[in-house]
């Protein structure tokens, strides 16, 4: 029983903007007339985001597929602790700005700044800074990722202006002194994952830390000298800057007695950051911890205990589809390159590291190329593919479940021409694997996580058609799209048919694992596709 996870891959348009449908596809064709076929919702509600206008993303949505329920997110649980003020209630944010009120130094926020809701939202912020301010903390500094990413990818203007704007309004009490300290963009600094590139995260203590970098004025001064510099870089691959304060210095080093919060709800990009600020004995890069009070908005690993101090407690996903397989003695296989490779472990297992009985359970992962994704859309879909179909020959592996990152990484990018070759670099790997599952008379399920290579541009609200800049050249589209995903389930030999069922998304496919291995779906989880 074998689940290939196409990452970013959906169900869209079928344009000139949808690499999806632009790219030559034989296998998926096939699979397309003569699997059981259907699309799944992967945004919103469906996989426990606060609203149907929150696009789906790899963290939920793999959450949702090996939990089989829908949990509610980060996002909306960070929402619903600002709402009801019991985040601000919290011995944590107590510790946070107590400390900086006791010692004089700010309160610093560092995290992405924009309203993507993937791994933050900006309005979050806003509510942080406001409680500071209302709580008496006299100085705040913030440092700014520039996201391009989840949002238009040169649009970090949208989001700086208002919070200077509101700052500004806060320094309006003589007593207060709010800034911005630092930034650049989160495929620049801060934010790398599953240790892929510490110097990311380097990049960002230097800055963030240390007040190391080129200073200017403001930050919209910066972003203005350093896009003429760097025309066509998208806010993703920012460089860094530092802002001066009235001294010519650095105005917001963070310095002993600081408090700090990081403000992004989700996991995967905030773990290196916290173990820099946290981890004692630390060998990533060369480091001088500062004695500060640290908070992440959530605890991101549950099971590592990252960070040790959080602010919203991460959703509870219990009684995973890994975990109903292990305690059934099932063999189990997980493989991907390095950039998903969380994804079909850690998160598909309901944010916990490790694994539920190292006997039964497999995990491999392929190392991903340190270079552009669309100079190298192939990524190591070759090696995935590889490293399977040898696993699945020579052992007694039941369940094994795979992530190809190529249609989320590359389309991230914005590069139309690399997402369809990323996206027929899959195809031809999933080529590879069919005639194996058919040789052994297994089971396949080719599905998706959610939708991005399938709408590579940026499109009016009202019309639909693509949006063009001041030169008419189309705006490219790097985040994730609101589409539903394709699954195919295929069992040679075998006549299946899809049960009626309403609405039906991503938690639909555990207990659709369950029903091809002939186990009954455990209480609570959402019906199988098939009758």
């Amino acid at each position: 029983m074998l689940v290939v996870i196409m990452d970013g891959v959906g169900c869209g348009r079928q344009d000139e903007g949808d690499a999806v449908w632009l790219a030559r596809t034989p296998t998926l064709d096939w699979l397309s007339t003569h699997a059981v076929t259907t699309k799944l919702a992967a945004h919103g509600t469906a996989v426990g985001l606060p609203s149907d206008a929150d696009m789906g993303n790899s963290e939920v949505g793999h959450n949702a597929m090996g939990a089989g329920r829908v949990f509610d997110q980060g996002a909306k649980r960070v929402n619903q602790a600002i709402a009801s003020g019991d985040l601000f209630a919290g011995e944590e944010w107590k510790r946070v700005t107590s400390r900086a009120r006791a010692s004089g130094e700010p309160v610093h926020f560092i995290g992405l700044l924009s309203d993507g809701n993937v791994h933050s939202h900006i309005d979050h912020l806003f509510a942080l800074i406001a409680r500071c301010h209302q709580e008496d903390v006299r100085r705040v500094r913030v440092h700014i990722l520039l996201d391009g990413r989840d949002v238009p990818e040169t649009s970090v203007l949208q989001f700086v202006t208002p919070l200077e704007k509101v700052l500004t309004e806060i320094n309006a009490n003589r007593s207060r002194d709010y800034a911005i300290a630092s930034g650049g963009g989160r495929m620049h600094m801060t934010m790398d994952r599953y240790g892929a590139d510490w110097a990311m995260v380097e990049r960002g203590f230097q800055h963030h830390v240390l007040g190391e970098g080129r200073l200017f004025e403001s930050a919209t001064v910066a972003i203005e000298i350093l896009r003429a510099e760097n025309p066509g870089v998208s806010d993703q691959f920012f460089p860094g800057f530092v802002i001066a304060g009235q001294d010519g210095k650095p105005c917001g080093p963070i310095r002993d007695g600081a408090g700090v919060i990081f403000f992004n709800f989700r996991g995967d990009r905030a773990i290196e950051i916290c173990r820099a600020f946290e981890d004692d004995a630390f060998s990533e890069f060369a480091r001088e911890k500062p004695d500060v009070a640290f908070a992440g908005m959530m605890q991101y690993d549950g099971d590592l205990l990252i960070p040790k101090h959080y602010l919203v407690s991460p959703p509870a996903i219990d009684r995973t589809l890994g975990e109903y397989l292990a305690r059934n003695r099932v063999p189990q296989l997980a493989c991907s390159e390095t950039q998903k490779y969380g994804h079909v472990t850690y998160f598909w297992n309901g944010n916990r590291g490790g694994m539920f009985d190292p006997k039964l359970e497999s995990y491999v992962e392929i190392p991903s190329d340190r270079v552009p994704f669309e100079q190298r859309p192939w990524m190591k879909a070759a090696e995935i593919t590889d490293t399977v179909v040898g696993r699945l020959q020579k052992s007694d592996i039941r369940h094994a479940r795979i992530n190809f990152a190529n249609g989320d990484m590359v389309g991230h990018t914005g590069n139309l021409e690399a997402s369809v070759l990323a996206v027929q670099i899959v195809d031809l790997c999933l080529a590879r694997l069919l005639p194996v599952i058919e040789k052994m008379r297994g089971a396949l399920i080719v599905t998706a996580d959610h939708g991005n290579a399938d709408d590579m541009f940026e499109r009016d609200d009202k019309t639909g058609s693509p949006k063009r800049d001041h030169t008419g050249r189309i705006c490219s589209k790097t985040s994730h799209s609101l589409n539903p995903v394709p699954i195919h389930i295929h069992v040679p030999g075998k006549r299946l048919s899809l049960a009626n069922l309403t609405a039906p998304g991503l938690p639909n496919i555990a207990a659709t694992i369950l029903h091809l291995l002939g186990y009954e779906r455990p209480e609570g989880y959402e019906p199988s596709l098939l009758r």
